[in-house]
């Protein structure tokens, strides 16, 4: 068994008197590939937040790769964080080309300027734009390209740093199926994968859970209903419970996940 890379305890996050989330236990360690699932306000992006050291809890306690939020410092520890959600990528300069968007990411920035990279970046980020397909996309500017081909480099960016945990918010979201069946495929053999980090992936759709993700948190209302072992927490009464609707669970070919009504 690895070792913790984040711990939640008791955590509760308010926003305008509101709780987002309501008393969180949660251990996530090194070898565990996690998923949380949950409908829309369920308080998953905001869980994802804290878990980035992008956001403090009002109660509670964070310990993110062995370090205490609100005594660490955060700027030395998001660098071990890597994060790829639609809020960074409505920030990225339209005209960025894919190399840049990806290179920028050992100086946690946005936006090329004149920063200098040595052969060994370089290397790295062509290698990481190839493994998730993106290697014909490498001059490409970033406003040009599809849907997918943005979460697929965006993903590649999140990995550019070797982070040790790697965030990943609603990554398939606005795909068609052709491009969620690709880049789920691609998320499994990155789960599958030892050397790759610690990995936390949100969805609204159990369709999304890649093949070789270990665990499963499911969230409503900012609490949560179940979480543990992917075998032991997928069962049609907890997801019923999740989402507040009877629903039938199957399992199909590749260990991928469908939800039907009854």
């Amino acid at each position: 068994m690895g070792g913790q890379v984040l711990r939640l305890r008791d955590v509760t996050v308010r926003r305008d008197g509101a709780a987002l989330l309501r008393a969180i236990d949660w251990s996530v360690r090194e070898d565990e590939r996690w998923v949380v699932i949950g409908p829309n306000g369920a308080g998953k992006t905001t869980l994802l937040q804290v878990a980035a050291a992008l956001l403090f809890p009002a109660e509670g306690a964070v310990e993110i790769l062995g370090e205490r939020l609100g005594q660490a410092d955060v700027f030395d520890l998001r660098p071990r964080i890597g994060l790829a959600s639609s809020a960074l990528a409505e920030r990225v300069p339209p005209d960025e080309k894919v190399i840049d968007l990806v290179l920028t990411a050992s100086y946690a920035i946005l936006g090329r300027w004149n920063e200098e990279y040595d052969s060994h970046d370089v290397t790295r980020a062509v290698e990481l734009i190839d493994q998730l397909g993106c290697a014909h996309l490498i001059r490409r500017r970033f406003g040009t390209l599809s849907e997918g081909e943005r979460k697929r480099v965006q993903i590649a960016r999140a990995l550019m740093p070797d982070p040790e945990l790697l965030l990943l918010d609603e990554p398939a979201a606005g795909l068609d199926v052709a491009g969620r069946e690709d880049l789920v495929r691609r998320l499994g053999g990155l789960a599958r994968d030892p050397k790759a980090p610690t990995m936390v992936l949100v969805t609204h759709h159990v369709e999304e859970i890649p093949s070789g993700f270990t665990h499963v948190m499911l969230l409503r209302h900012g609490s949560v209903v179940a979480q543990g072992p992917v075998e032991s927490v997928m069962t049609g009464d907890n997801l019923s419970r999740t989402f507040g609707v009877p629903l039938r669970l199957e399992r199909g070919s590749g260990d991928r996940w469908y939800a039907r009504p009854f």
